[in-house]
């Protein structure tokens, strides 16, 4: 049985790692990717030479002291990259790697599992060359490849300036910047913004990157179509003032900040609730990551928060184990704590000025597909919900119409189908109801799922 199970390997589950090994902790690092950094420090692909330095600009230097720092500690502890944690039972862990499935025990389990990008539906999104945000930059990171030569980046994120930068780079061209909130949206959370004004700061200076490039911005634009027989050929757009516009690109990258990655956390007792700011359903924890007897929570699994506020909350989980063990509190765990509060509350204020756009969701039209992996138009939704006696809850929804029940169970629909279910019955976020975790969390082969080993 191991002592302390950690499943993520980004700067959350690594500070963790680094702490409780210190302090003489045995420690089991469970890595769903094939080499340590999560998804923002992602590493290129082996044998890829690619400039890393130069992509990831003024976080180069965070970049390469994250992989340093690895490389000092994994000598030092059990890391298993490329392993699949697909179910909790209790205190046992199912995992899957390279097509075997196994178990192992644990005493105390702290996860960083991250978080994965939140889209939204509009006409045309399921045409090849719709990427997620996060996909357009994976296949940058991890292959050095483009999605398209001249790429529409479309949503609300603060990543969609720094993608299309990192695009620029490379040698791509962005066809427009499309942001679906307002403005004055990102005026009014100005004040909480400048709580981390370096953050701030960095973000203007992407934009401005992209202004003196000539790349178009738009604020408060709403996504009508995508155009092209078979293959994206352009985007059409109704600017606030609306009019339609039409922007020539190959490729678009989609969307509107990141979700928590909840499923483990749910599985493994921790409890729920509905945010409004962020309109998801987020894990709940103490100040310190306790979310269940010994349960831990940290980075974007638990809270959105960026890099540095993962660092800190692996950190600060790890020291909640310490202390849960009977160890002495780690020095500086006060400013960690601090600074982390600090930023968790400046990400709050960046959903404000990067908002989901709830009423764009709940106005698209019956044809629009919201359930890539079944198929489900939106029309099936509200058709089923009109009926008498029809489901107003998710998990009902889903039984009826099959939306939410494919390969990812509902990660990708899910706050979308949240957002139709509501509108149609008139109900808060929270009275819509959310889908509920069930394993395996994440697609395997049957032949994986019989005895493991």
């Amino acid at each position: 049985m191991a002592e302390v199970v950690i499943i993520g390997a980004g700067p959350a589950g690594i500070a963790a790692a680094e702490l409780l090994t210190a302090h003489g902790r045995q420690v089991t690092l469970i890595d769903e990717g094939a080499q340590a950094g999560g998804q923002g420090y992602r590493r290129p692909a082996s044998g890829l030479d690619l400039d890393m330095a130069g992509l990831m600009g003024s976080e180069a230097r965070k970049y390469a002291r994250l992989h340093a720092r690895f490389a000092a500690l994994r000598p030092r502890i059990d890391y298993r990259p490329g392993t699949l944690a697909w179910a909790i039972d209790g205190k046992t862990l199912h995992l899957l790697s390279e097509g075997v499935a196994t178990t192992l025990g644990f005493e105390r389990l702290l996860l960083a599992t991250g978080a994965m990008d939140r889209v939204a539906p509009f006409p045309g999104w399921t045409k090849p060359g719709v990427f997620t945000l996060g996909g357009a930059q994976v296949a940058l990171k991890d292959q050095g490849c483009l999605i398209g030569r001249r790429v529409a980046f479309l949503g609300s994120s603060p990543l969609l300036a720094l993608a299309a930068q990192q695009y620029r780079k490379l040698g791509g061209e962005v066809a427009v910047i499309a942001d679906t909130t307002p403005f004055a949206g990102k005026l009014a959370a100005l004040p909480g913004l400048l709580r981390a004004p370096r953050t701030l700061l960095r973000g203007a200076f992407y934009l401005g990157g992209a202004l003196l490039a000539g790349v178009p911005l738009r604020h408060g634009a709403t996504p009508l179509a995508v155009e092209g027989d078979g293959q994206v050929q352009a985007l059409l757009l109704r600017d606030r003032n609306g009019r339609e516009q039409r922007f020539a690109c190959d490729a678009i990258a989609l969307g509107y900040g990141l979700k928590p990655e909840t499923q483990l956390a749910e599985l493994a007792g921790a409890r729920l609730a509905f945010d409004e700011t962020y309109r998801l359903w987020l894990p709940q924890a103490d100040a310190e990551g306790r979310a269940a007897p010994g349960l831990y929570l940290a980075g974007d699994g638990l809270a959105i928060g960026g890099a540095d506020a993962a660092e800190d909350s692996g950190v600060v989980a790890a020291s909640a184990v310490l202390a849960d063990l009977g160890g002495a509190a780690p020095p500086g765990l006060v400013a960690r704590r601090r600074r982390l509060q600090r930023l968790r509350r400046f990400q709050r204020s960046l959903a404000q000025a990067f908002a989901w756009p709830v009423a764009q969701i709940r106005a698209l039209p019956d044809e629009v597909v919201l359930c890539r992996c079944e198929n489900i138009g939106i029309g099936a939704v509200r058709e089923a919900m009109a009926r008498e006696l029809g489901p107003a809850e998710l998990n009902r929804v889903k039984a009826i119409t099959r939306c939410g029940m494919g390969r990812c169970q509902g990660r990708v629909c899910g706050p979308a189908l949240l957002e139709i279910v509501a509108g149609v019955a008139e109900l808060s976020g929270a009275a819509a109801g959310r889908l509920r975790a069930q394993a395996p969390v994440k697609p395997l082969a049957l032949s994986a799922a019989g005895e493991p080993r």
